[in-house]
C-alpha cells in the first residue's frame, strides 16, 4: 500500500543503495524522527517519475548521490516542487563541478 503525504514538504532520497547500508538506515531513522515523510529510491527513473507527479505546491528536499545527482539534477532543478538539493558522495572535488552548476544544491556532502 503505498504511504500518502499529507504535509507540503517532504523529504526524498535517491541513492543505489539506499536502503542496503545499516549506516543509511540509521540516518534514514534520525531523519524520520524530524520530518514525518521520507521517501526513498534506488531507482533514477521511478524517483523523478514521483517527483513529475507531485502537486506544484508541494516542496521537496531531495537527498541525493553524487553518481545518480549527476544526470537527474540536470531534468529535475528547475521544478517549483523542488526547494533544496543535498548531495552525499564519497569524492566531493568530482562533484562540486556539476553540482556548483545549480542553485538549488545546497551542500556537497561527503559520506
Amino acid at each position: 500500500m503505498e504511504e500518502e503525504n499529507l504535509e507540503t514538504y517532504f523529504l526524498i532520497w535517491l541513492d543505489a543503495s539506499v536502503d542496503s547500508s545499516e549506516q543509511k538506515l540509521t540516518i534514514q531513522r534520525a531523519l524520520r524522527s524530524s520530518i514525518n515523510y521520507l521517501k526513498t529510491f534506488n531507482n533514477e527513473s521511478q524517483c523523478e517519475d514521483y517527483i513529475r507527479s507531485t502537486k506544484n505546491d508541494d516542496r521537496i528536499i531531495l537527498i541525493i548521490s553524487g553518481q545518480l545527482g549527476r544526470d537527474l539534477v540536470h531534468h529535475i532543478h528547475h521544478l517549483r516542487q523542488i526547494l533544496s538539493i543535498y548531495v552525499f558522495c564519497i569524492d566531493r572535488n568530482k562533484h562540486e563541478s556539476w553540482a556548483n552548476q545549480y542553485t538549488k544544491v545546497n551542500q556537497i556532502e561527503v559520506f
